[in-house]
């Protein structure tokens, strides 16, 4: 046992000693305890507000085409359907730019998230108040996505901190609130626009928005002091993953299923209009596309903390580009149908993005800082697919040949006269590619460990 003057001769010698270990001691659990939990619920509200509009946009679209005075303007019928895309695209997107500038500035964290919170309100008030198709695409879609990356940069940021060896399932619970606000929204809107058009729908969500965020916000912080997460130097940058092929093929897959994924969500409410369905069964179509994804999301990222996510990553794929193929292109002929497809694809598809962290984790190891990086890469991929998606399946719905009109509708490539069956195939199609891309790299990937 050591004796008082040597504990004091130690304390002189090595001054920092002490503070250090009373540091460590101070710091929250990771995994478990009252600052990690609520976390957790306040990363997953601002998950279902963020993305819950820009997932929901479906059912706006279908009130702006049904209105004369946007669907009259000119070029409407390509900048409406890009509105919610673009606003979800760029959120993807920027995680290459913000998240760097998180990491090196943290104390620039908790007042991102409220300057976010302000201007994803201001987008959504200031949309309420024109009629024209720029403006909205420029305050719904740009404005609203420059508040939401900066309201939810952080929570990712900070997820790394306070969860290690739950990482999948903390990420899967996040990625829930997207689900959740994709199954809450369709529901709730088009009652809104019903009642109150869409100028008042749209004033009335701005306040719904801010009221929502503003409890939760207290709760989203750093488990680290900021004095730890980064130093008065830039820390040299561990570029080893570049050499990583696993990485590059989940980039490459990732972009696939991200060009297929929003393809439905955009255009699902729509589709079921052309069935002569209300707008509220309409929207229905969405909700339980985005409600049953929440099965997705929390499943695989609970198994992504102990079964190979190649394996569970492949047969998402596998099983989206069979449901593509037959329950939206040969059986949504009908109503039932096409509800059959949505409540599929949610379950199926809906949870790709749990997978990313089990993906990541053997690359950036103990790492928080490459972790959320690599992250922002496979968010970029991801945006891309989702901004250039809508155009591409725009072109595909407004190019059919309008003379088959008439042609018996037996499969749901003939409804509509066919008019959705070239977007029905592309995206099948590009599930199938990125399926055939994931098996390449992973019996790759398998040979080289063998060996």
């Amino acid at each position: 046992m050591q004796s008082s003057e040597s504990i004091e001769l130690a304390t002189r010698l090595h001054p920092q000693a002490e503070p250090e270990q009373r540091n460590e001691s101070s710091l929250a659990p990771v995994d478990k305890g009252f600052g990690a939990w609520s976390f957790l619920v306040g990363a997953f509200a601002v998950e279902t507000v963020v993305w819950g509009y820009p997932v929901a946009y479906g059912t706006f679209l279908n009130a702006y085409l049904n209105d004369p005075k946007y669907v009259t303007q000119p070029h409407a019928s390509l900048l409406l359907p890009l509105v919610g895309p673009l606003s979800s695209g760029i959120i993807y997107c920027s995680g290459t730019v913000v998240n760097p500038i998180m990491a090196r500035y943290p104390f620039l964290k908790r007042p991102a998230m409220w300057l976010g919170t302000i201007l994803c309100f201001l987008s959504l008030l200031g949309a309420s108040f024109t009629n024209k198709v720029l403006d909205l695409l420029v305050l719904q879609g740009v404005l609203y996505a420059i508040g939401g990356s900066l309201l939810y940069a952080p929570c990712l940021g900070y997820m790394t901190e306070w969860f290690v060896e739950r990482r999948g399932l903390a990420n899967g619970v996040i990625f829930a609130g997207t689900a959740i606000g994709g199954f809450f929204f369709p529901l709730v809107i088009p009652r809104l626009l019903n009642r109150y058009g869409i100028s008042m729908a749209l004033r009335i969500l701005s306040f719904a928005l801010i009221g929502s965020l503003l409890p939760f916000l207290p709760f989203i912080k750093g488990r680290l002091p900021e004095s730890r997460v980064h130093g008065p130097i830039a820390r040299p940058r561990d570029v080893s993953w570049l050499k990583s092929t696993a990485f590059w093929v989940v980039v490459v897959a990732n972009t696939l299923q991200g060009f297929a994924y929003f393809v439905p969500l955009v255009w699902l409410p729509t589709f079921a209009s052309s069935l002569n369905v209300s707008p509220t069964n309409a929207s229905l179509t969405l909700a339980l596309l985005n409600g049953t994804s929440v099965v997705s999301r929390l499943g695989l990222g609970f198994l992504s903390d102990k079964v190979d996510p190649w394996g569970l990553a492949l047969s998402t794929l596998v099983f989206a580009c069979f449901s593509t193929f037959v329950l939206w292109g040969v059986l949504s002929h009908t109503f039932a149908g096409l509800l059959a497809f949505g409540i599929a694809y949610g379950t199926i598809a809906g949870g790709w993005t749990c997978l990313w962290t089990a993906f990541i984790r053997p690359i950036a190891k103990d790492d928080p800082t490459l972790a959320t990086s690599l992250f922002g890469y496979l968010l970029l991929s991801r945006g891309l697919g989702n901004v250039l998606s809508t155009p591409i399946s725009t072109s595909l719905v407004n190019g059919y040949n309008s003379m088959a009109g008439m042609r018996e509708i037996k499969t749901g490539f003939d409804v509509a006269g066919g008019r959705f069956e070239k977007m029905i195939v592309y995206v099948g199609t590009c599930f199938a590619g990125a399926a055939v891309v994931l098996a390449i790299g992973w019996v790759s990937g398998v040979s080289k460990a063998l060996r």
